[in-house]
């Protein structure tokens, strides 16, 4: 049977009047959203940014159809071919060795092992304090931090490395080379779904059994995984010229770890601070991992942090996009 091409029936004109009319709708939901606790000044500052942003983004997106939509419409035609190779890559990564893919588990493990002794045993740091007074076990307040910055971490790195790992299938014409650094952030997520399951099973150890709301930790690990995908392109794609950006990645993953509440507690700071700590896109992720183990809250509670997140994620999907084609035609000749 011949398989179906979405770039077959959806259209230029399709394609645009689809974005077009969701862009209006979110700008429509933000600018009648009224939040009865938000200061008015400040919420309607957040609106009138958030409604730019998306204006500037459909124009953006009408002009640059053609170059923002080729990279998403590859990714979709070869998904057999892409979920084929993130196993293989999962699996070659370990080959050899003797306890395999458990080296992978083990490193995380003994990271939040260490953490907890030196902040919980040694400091006392104990229960902290979630968004609606929910006292959370340091182990499990650490824990659901952690899990979705390895993943971040090891997704970005490797991603980074994707078309310098792979550099003889780059140098194929006929081979689709965008669709190496989503192979390298799905090999990440097998991980992932480990240190999930860990996460689940601490979180039941100290009285936080799963409810409805735990099912939000899939929507966070999709958010995770848009959100590093789309830096991976823009970071691969600079990798095959500046091969420093890989120190420069390493060096921000630091200070990215203590910039981030994961070891420490956001909701220690005046609401007028938050706000600024906000702006890492990656707060939005770790507070939602504790809020869907601990806090029973939705994601869609958090209006604004869930609307900038994801026109922050779209806005550098598209970047990637076009710095990715810009430098696609010069990778084979640099590697």
């Amino acid at each position: 049977m011949k398989k179906l091409s979405i770039g077959k029936y959806i259209t230029k004109p399709v394609g645009i009047a689809i974005f077009a009319t969701i862009m209006t709708i979110l700008a429509l939901t933000i600018g009648f959203h009224h939040n009865p606790y938000a200061d008015p000044s400040d919420e309607l500052t957040k609106k009138i940014i958030a409604i730019s942003i998306i204006a500037v983004a459909v124009m953006a997106f009408i002009f640059l159809y053609d170059k923002i939509t080729v990279l998403p419409l590859e990714l979709w035609q070869n998904r057999n071919l892409i979920w084929k190779l993130a196993r293989n890559d999962f699996k070659k990564r370990y080959a050899g060795s003797s306890l395999g893919a458990l080296w992978a588990m083990i490193q995380p493990v003994v990271t939040v092992a260490m953490y907890y002794v030196v902040f919980d045993i040694i400091m006392g740091a104990g229960a902290q304090v979630g968004a609606r007074a929910t006292k959370i076990p340091y182990v499990l307040f650490l824990t659901a931090g952690l899990v979705p910055w390895f993943y971040f971490s090891e997704a970005l790195n490797n991603g980074t490395q994707a078309l310098i790992e792979y550099s003889y299938l780059v140098k194929k014409v006929v081979f689709k080379i965008s669709i190496l650094p989503i192979i390298k952030v799905i090999a990440a997520t097998f991980i992932h779904i480990f240190f999930v399951l860990v996460m689940l099973v601490i979180a039941a150890y100290y009285g936080f059994y799963p409810t409805v709301y735990t099912i939000q930790i899939v929507y966070y690990s999709i958010c995770t995984f848009i959100f590093v995908l789309a830096l991976c392109y823009s970071t691969c794609a600079i990798m095959v010229f500046f091969k420093d950006i890989a120190q420069i990645i390493n060096i921000l993953l630091q200070i990215g770890m203590w910039a981030t509440p994961i070891l420490w507690n956001i909701e220690g700071f005046d609401e007028s601070i938050q706000m600024y700590i906000k702006i890492n896109p990656l707060v939005y992720i770790v507070n939602g991992y504790r809020s869907a183990l601990c806090e029973r809250t939705w994601f869609f509670e958090d209006f604004y942090s869930t609307v900038y997140f994801w026109i922050f994620t779209v806005v550098l999907f598209g970047i990637g996009c076009l710095i990715f084609k810009r430098l696609k035609p010069h990778f084979a000749d640099v590697l």
